[in-house]
């Protein structure tokens, strides 16, 4: 009398998957970003990260 297997695990298992997905996207999206600007700071520049200011 087992019935229908539980599905709680592959469920979990697929958010957990979907999340771990999910923060190395973004960490690598930061590492990219953080990169581009090392390399315009190496070349020499100095407008490499412009700060913005609210309006007024």
């Amino acid at each position: 009398m087992r019935g229908e297997p539980s599905r709680r695990g592959p469920i979990a298992v697929l958010i957990i998957l979907g999340i771990l997905v999910a923060a190395g996207l973004y960490i690598s999206h930061r590492l990219h970003d953080a990169a581009k600007i090392q390399d315009c700071v190496a070349s020499g520049r100095s407008n490499c990260a412009p700060i913005e200011t609210p309006s007024r």
